[in-house]
């Protein structure tokens, strides 16, 4: 135990790193080298990802002979802690993958480059974006990121084991009292387990969405529900009550090893088969379901109303590409993007898996091409687009500080050292606490 704390604390101390670094801002002009054919482009993700991009890389390169792209990648906890790293020694890269959550705080600091100018310029093609992906991407006027695909959070199943335990899943319909019935069910039948939840943020936010509230207020100075309300009990109830059942069912997989672990998606507890599911963006499907070595399902999260307006499942840019005000190469970094989102050939490599893609022409071209892990992930969108409501704006820039230092609280709960009713009070306080700051 004492181990885990020590780890849980040096976990919090790299993850506050954010708040310190962005302190200090930007620095215009110190990103890459001073070669105009070379360009760092950094990215988050897993090994599938990785993979594709290189190739990527490689035939942009081939393409444009004597051009370098430096390729920097690391998982998605690391990414953030990197780049601010970085930022905070002027040394960012010229190109990065940008997420919708952090996209405000960068942005504030003037760290990400107007893209339009380009677009003007002819280096940058946007006639085939509709209009509403490239308004996800406008901040202040100014179009700062283009999405790489549309995504929502939902859940990976092993249909295999739902099958073994004699389970059939309605996702359009089932409500968190089916899950934990349907939980209990598998672990009785297969003694297969139940990932917990982690952050106080994806899932009280899919909940909080159903009762008309949004997970923070609009100034983003408190969370967007009060103490007492339907919301309240309902997250205390999902988030907090039914792990607590579910682990003394002995259904609940060990949350000490979901929370201190970051493992690569080959080590994850649905890939190596300990639980039946897991939390995560739709784009990781295709990733997830490679990592398993087996064929994985995709669903939407169980609501507290059946599934029924306004639905707390919302879709997403995936992730964005954005370049930086601080790179010296500026003219080649949009030259990358457009080849990155445009062309027909470089996204024949990716295959969607960052999500499926805006430009009509690249959808098109790859319906006809992606296998069949693609090709499910493309008719899920489809398929729960009418279960969907309109997305929130983007999270305050304390987002990460207080999901950091609300995790530990939620531990604490589902190890039994803490009472639900005591930890949601401790994660709305501490939550408000750090918002306001």
């Amino acid at each position: 135990m004492e181990e885990l704390m020590k780890k849980i604390g040096l976990i919090l101390v790299c993850l506050a790193l954010p708040a310190l670094i962005f302190a200090g801002g930007g620095r215009q002009g110190q990103s890459s080298g001073g070669s105009d054919n070379y360009i760092r482009f950094a990215w988050w993700g897993g090994t599938t990802r990785a993979e594709r991009t290189r190739q990527l890389i490689s035939l942009f390169e081939q393409k444009n002979p004597g051009v370098t792209i430096e390729a920097e990648t690391t998982s998605w906890d690391d990414y953030w802690v990197k780049l601010n790293t970085q930022a905070s020694a002027g040394n960012l890269p010229d190109v990065m993958q940008q997420d919708y959550s952090y996209i405000n705080m960068y942005n504030d600091k003037n760290l990400l480059a107007d893209l339009e100018p380009f677009q003007r310029r002819g280096l940058i093609d946007l006639s085939k974006w509709p209009n509403d992906v490239l308004a996800s991407g406008k901040l202040g006027g100014k179009l700062i990121a283009l999405s790489l695909g549309t995504n929502t959070w939902g859940m990976g199943v092993d249909p295999a084991v739902l099958r073994r335990a004699g389970v059939t899943i309605n996702d359009t319909t089932w409500t968190w009292s089916e899950y934990e019935r349907i939980a209990i069910t598998i672990y009785q039948a297969t003694g297969v387990q139940t990932m917990p939840f982690t952050d106080f943020d994806q899932i009280p936010e899919h909940i909080v969405r159903q009762f008309g509230a949004s997970m923070f207020s609009k100034d983003g100075k408190s969370l967007g529900f009060a103490s007492g309300s339907p919301a309240y009990a309902a997250v205390k109830e999902v988030f907090l009550d039914i792990p607590l059942r579910l682990r003394a069912a002995g259904a609940l997989y060990d949350p000490e090893d979901a929370f201190i672990e970051d493992p690569a998606m080959e080590e994850m507890s649905i890939s190596t088969g300990k639980t039946w599911n897991s939390f995560h963006w739709s784009n990781e499907h295709v990733g997830m379901q490679a990592a398993a070595g087996r064929p994985l399902e995709y669903y939407l999260c169980p609501s507290v109303n059946a599934s029924r307006a306004p639905y707390g499942t919302y879709l997403q840019p995936s992730q964005f590409l954005s370049l930086l005000t601080t790179s010296r190469n500026q003219d080649l970094g949009a030259k990358f993007i457009n080849f990155f989102v445009n062309d027909l050939e470089a996204n024949r490599i990716l295959l969607a898996e960052r999500g499926i893609p805006a430009p009509t022409n690249v959808r098109e071209d790859l319906g006809t091409r992606v296998d069949s892990a693609m090709r499910y992930t493309f008719d899920f969108i489809s398929r729960v687009t009418p279960f969907t409501s309109p997305i929130d704006p983007p999270a305050p820039d304390a987002v990460d500080e207080m999901r950091d230092m609300t995790r530990p609280i939620v531990l604490q709960c589902y190890t039994g050292r803490l009472s639900s009713d005591a930890a949601m009070t401790q994660l709305v306080t501490t939550a408000n606490q750090i918002l306001r700051q």
